[in-house]
């Protein structure tokens, strides 16, 4: 049986509240307890999972962290979902699908800020590549504060063919390209949209870059030659989001 260790208030109190993995047992140190640590362990024997106490020094060797803040959960590994669920979920919207589409993000911290981004400017899924991508981990969930533990997040083989599909089922995809001479805010993020963010060194890689309906740039001046990948997202998602917000979208 596969587990890992969460750690951290956010991350153990959202995968508590969102109910989606199965959590073994949670580990407290005693001298590190506080208000909002006390009522999640409540709820936590309320709902009849084992609750330990532990010295400080044993939950940093569980937790392999010092960035534990007095507590840990024993879970089972983050479920992904399947492509088919993020391509047609489960729930219908009228409003149009809102992607993110992240091509070789493999700093945890950076997958983890975009993923809070993701789900604060109401994306709908993710999808990662199956390789040359950070994976939702127990950094990631710290990273997010919690917001992996509710975000609808898939592993795609093939990142360009996945946009194939997309495509064929009615979905713009943009992409996010510092060289592209189209302006983030001249682009139509209305609809059923995909967006693609590109890794921290390189960018989107060239075949998916290819596969893109269309590329957008972020306008900025010229001291200082790009943005950290968590920022651009987070620019080129809010963006959207303004836009459908507009839109009443």
């Amino acid at each position: 049986m596969k587990t890992e260790m969460l750690y951290g208030y956010h991350p153990v109190n959202e995968a508590l509240k969102a109910c989606r993995r199965k959590i073994h047992e949670i580990h407290f140190a005693k001298t590190r307890l506080s208000g909002p640590i006390e009522a999640l362990l409540a709820r936590a024997e309320t709902a009849r999972i084992p609750v330990k106490q532990m010295l400080p020094a044993q939950l940093k060797a569980a937790t392999e962290t010092d960035m534990h803040q007095g507590i840990g959960a024993l879970v089972s590994p983050f479920p992904f979902a399947p492509f088919a669920q993020v391509l047609d979920p489960p729930v219908k919207k009228t409003t149009g699908r809102f992607l993110l589409l992240l091509d070789s993000i493999v700093d945890p911290r950076n997958l983890g800020a975009l993923i809070r981004t993701a789900l604060c400017a109401g994306i709908d899924g993710v999808l990662i590549p199956k390789d040359r991508s950070a994976l939702p981990s127990p950094l990631v969930s710290k990273a997010s504060s919690g917001a992996l533990e509710h975000v609808t997040l898939a592993k795609v083989t093939n990142m360009a063919d996945s946009i194939d599909t997309l495509k064929q089922n009615g979905v713009w995809v943009v992409g996010l390209d510092k060289h592209a001479s189209r302006s983030l805010y001249d682009g139509d993020f209305c609809g059923d949209l995909a967006v693609v963010i590109g890794g921290e060194e390189k960018g989107i890689r060239p075949r998916v870059r290819k596969k893109c309906d269309y590329l957008v740039s972020i306008p900025q001046s010229e001291r200082v030659n790009s943005l950290n990948a968590s920022v651009a997202g987070a620019v080129m998602m809010y963006e959207a989001y303004r836009q459908r917000w507009a839109s009443g979208i």
